[in-house]
């Protein structure tokens, strides 16, 4: 296998689509093929499957995608090593979650893609446990993280900032009116969440089950998106961080209960203690923090 490879590989593998990633890497498609085919047989596995003109990996090519990516990522920076200087380029993998990808990472993206375009920001959505244990397996190059902890075993952070967070419902919710609301109150709604290993969920469920009665039950979601949706149709109450819901409260569409959370989660951007970052870590780093200091205040840790 060779990195043309490994890069084509890559595309189609993100794309899913042989088509597009001829088009994006400017080769042609008869050229993407024979490369994955090549590659293919030096691995000896079928990394695609190809069905009713679909693709999508197999289990071989799942399992083969993230060493292509730190292969490419390590032939990036052995690049940059060498030559010192030239356009900041290779790909780096990242670990994040959907309110940050959504609700942060935008102008980010949309200043790598214009100012630095070999530069490849790949992606990976992961709760915090799985980007702490990616950064240290070396899987991804950096991570978000949403944590009350700031300090990690293996890891080494960069605190954007506390992340605010709100319990919100629909403005018809009964506890939309209320002056103050106390946990009891709280403990009498049903509670929509997101899934299970989030830490300002497990925060939350810590101060509402606090062995005073019957578990509180939550109604889990799939993402922040279909928990909005259900806020909206006045299935309950939940707490979300507020960059996700500002719209809404603005707008008038969610009201925000009058209860103040006990505890903070920080938004931190981390990568693997004792690994040198790269030139184009430390530009997606020093970015990162330009880009968001609207909302944080950055802290070195």
């Amino acid at each position: 296998m060779d990195i043309r490879q490994l890069t084509t590989f890559h595309k189609v593998a993100t794309l899913l689509s042989f088509t597009r990633a001829a088009t994006e890497l400017k080769y042609a498609q008869s050229s993407v093929t024979a490369q994955i085919k090549s590659l293919e047989t030096s691995l000896g596995v079928e990394l695609f499957e190809r069905l009713a003109g679909k693709i999508q990996l197999t289990q071989a090519g799942q399992r083969f995608l993230p060493y292509a990516e730190q292969m490419l990522s390590l032939a990036g920076e052995a690049r940059g090593r060498v030559t010192g200087d030239g356009e900041p380029a290779g790909l780096l993998t990242i670990g994040t979650m959907e309110s940050i990808t959504s609700y942060r990472m935008p102008p980010v993206l949309e200043f790598f893609h214009h100012r630095y375009p070999q530069l490849q920001l790949v992606l990976r959505p992961s709760l915090c446990a799985e980007t702490l244990h990616s950064l240290r397996q070396g899987t991804f190059d950096m991570g978000f993280l949403m944590e009350a902890e700031t300090r990690h075993p293996g890891v080494q952070s960069e605190v954007l900032g506390s992340e605010p967070l709100v319990v919100v419902a629909s403005p018809q919710h009964p506890l939309a009116a209320e002056s103050k609301v106390d946990l009891d109150q709280l403990r009498e709604c049903q509670v929509l969440a997101p899934e299970a290993g989030c830490a300002y969920r497990e925060l939350f469920e810590a101060e509402l089950n606090d062995g005073s009665g019957e578990p509180v039950p939550f109604l889990e979601f799939g993402n922040i998106e279909s928990i909005k949706r259900g806020l909206a149709a006045g299935l309950g109450v939940s707490l979300l961080p507020t960059m996700t819901v500002a719209e809404e409260i603005a707008a008038g569409e969610f009201a925000v209960l009058a209860w103040e959370p006990p505890f903070e989660v920080f938004t931190q951007l981390a990568w693997r203690r004792g690994r040198q970052a790269t030139r184009e870590m430390r530009l997606f780093i020093d970015r990162t923090i330009e880009s968001m200091a609207v909302e944080y205040e950055p802290t070195a840790v």
